[in-house]
């Protein structure tokens, strides 16, 4: 299930943050994922919330504007962090990917979609690569989501994060 929200709005109450962390932690069975642009709510909370091991926690980074996110997540203890590059506007070079065990990286879609270079998607491709982070591409965007495919380089690039248990 998928959920178009920002659990760390600020005007989410942070009992009903730990209702919703409560609830991922019964549900061992399931991994969910948490993706917030409100990062640097996201850590200044984190101390009084109970970080269950099936949550991955994301960042956006859509932008150079935004990458000091990525400092606010590696603040917060949870088990998996990725990054959501997409819909992504600009380069993002040389990223700190310290404790961030996974990328995702992806064009924009829609009437009004705006192009991606190839050699962002490139680089940070090789960041990942030359920092041991999964790195999934999930499309090139343009008019729709599957317009121009998902091929860098002619490979598709599914990789995920090892599971937390193996990593640390």
């Amino acid at each position: 299930m998928n959920s178009m929200s920002d659990l760390f709005h600020a005007k989410v109450p942070i009992d009903f943050i730990r209702g919703i962390f409560d609830v991922i932690r019964r549900t061992p069975q399931h991994t969910y994922q948490v993706l917030t642009k409100r990062a640097h709510r996201m850590a200044r909370v984190a101390d009084r919330l109970d970080w269950p091991d099936n949550l991955w926690m994301g960042v956006s980074i859509e932008s150079y504007d935004a990458v000091d996110r990525i400092d606010h997540l590696r603040a917060v203890p949870a088990s998996t962090r990725f990054l959501s590059c997409e819909p992504l506007i600009t380069a993002l070079p040389a990223l700190n990917l310290d404790r961030i065990d996974w990328l995702i990286a992806g064009g924009e879609s829609g009437p009004r979609a705006r192009a991606m270079d190839p050699a962002w998607v490139e680089d940070l491709r090789d960041q990942c690569l030359e920092a041991d982070v999964a790195f999934f591409f999930k499309q090139w965007g343009g008019r729709t989501p599957k317009a121009n495919g998902r091929q860098l380089e002619g490979r598709t690039w599914d990789d995920m994060p090892e599971p937390a248990s193996t990593r640390r």
